[in-house]
Formats: structure tokens, C-alpha cells, sequence
């Protein structure tokens, strides 16, 4: 099977420098880097009492690693008002945490070269578990200043109803 199906001309994977951020229904401003989709499926070895000296393995609980998300620091409030959701100093003692809208699901577009989308991946349950608003800040450094987020999620999964897009200057060969 060709790795393009729409574009069977294209030979180079996508690239990596072209996504969206999308929550509450809105894109957030300014992401420069996200971390890696990844799992975990945890191995359970088990041998039946008669058998050899063998083991069997099968599958056990499967995790889904944190998702670090990086932006400059702007005027856009969004890492700030979620991050205030889990805690809130400001709400007073035994109000801190939002319980009723803490988590959300999150949209990760991944786009080609010219800027259509090429793959989605919803991402369920998050929340922010750590939050750094400003970096370690240097007079002498000659650098953008970042903030972070460290979203805790419980799973997710590629939106297949998002097909190849017919990417711009590829035509059906000839015949």
C-alpha cells in the first residue's frame, strides 16, 4: 500500500512544525511545542503451576503519559485560567479546585506544508498537573520567554473521519 493514498505522488512523510491546539472550541494562541503521544501497556507474566519453566505474557494496565505543552508568554489568558481550575489560591479554603470543569478534551490538528489539516487526535479528560507561567528569567540571555503546561490525560485516540487532504500542485498521473 502507498503511504499516500489521495497524494500518490508525495514520497516525503509530513513534518513536524505545522499543529493547532484546540480547547473550549478555540484555538490557543501561540503553541511553539508539544510533547509526544505516548502509551504504555504494561507487561503481566503468569505460568500455569504444571507448566515448564516458561512464563506467558499478556497485557496489563495501559497508561497514557502526560502531553507538555509549550507557548511564549503572551496576554492570552487560557494556560492561566485552566491552570486556576485545578487551584485557585484566590477561591479561598475548600474552594480551590474546580470539580465541575477542571478537565477538558483537547484537539490536536497536525497540518501539512501547506496548512491543511492531515490528522486529528482527540485527546481525552485532561488537566493541567503542572503549570510554569514564567521561565527562570536571565538579563543576559537573548531568548523568548516560555510557559508551560504538563497536561495529565486519560487516553487518546486519531479521528479517522479526518481523510488525506488533496494537497495543492499534486495532480492524477497521467494515463
Amino acid at each position: 500500500m502507498a503511504p499516500f493514498t489521495v497524494n500518490p505522488q508525495r514520497f516525503d512523510p509530513y513534518k513536524n512544525y505545522r499543529f493547532r491546539l484546540k480547547w473550549d472550541g478555540k484555538y490557543v494562541a501561540g503553541i511553539s511545542r508539544i510533547s509526544g503521544l505516548r502509551r504504555t501497556t504494561e507487561v503481566v507474566e503468569h505460568r500455569d503451576g504444571g507448566a515448564a519453566g516458561n512464563t506467558r505474557k499478556s497485557p496489563g494496565i495501559t497508561r497514557f503519559e502526560p502531553i507538555t505543552i509549550e507557548r511564549g508568554v503572551t496576554h492570552d489568558l487560557e494556560f492561566e485560567r485552566w491552570a486556576n481550575k485545578v487551584w485557585d489560591l484566590q477561591m479561598g479554603v475548600g474552594t480551590e479546585v474546580s470539580l465541575k470543569d477542571f478537565r477538558k478534551d483537547v484537539l490536536l490538528e497536525f497540518l501539512n506544508e501547506a496548512g491543511q489539516v492531515a490528522l486529528v487526535y482527540r485527546i481525552y479528560r485532561c488537566w493541567p498537573s503542572e503549570v510554569q507561567m514564567l521561565p527562570e528569567l536571565d538579563a543576559n540571555a537573548n531568548a523568548v520567554a516560555i510557559q508551560s503546561m504538563k497536561l495529565e490525560n486519560e487516553g487518546w485516540e486519531r479521528d479517522t473521519d479526518v481523510v488525506e487532504p488533496t494537497e495543492p500542485g499534486f495532480t492524477d498521473p497521467p494515463g
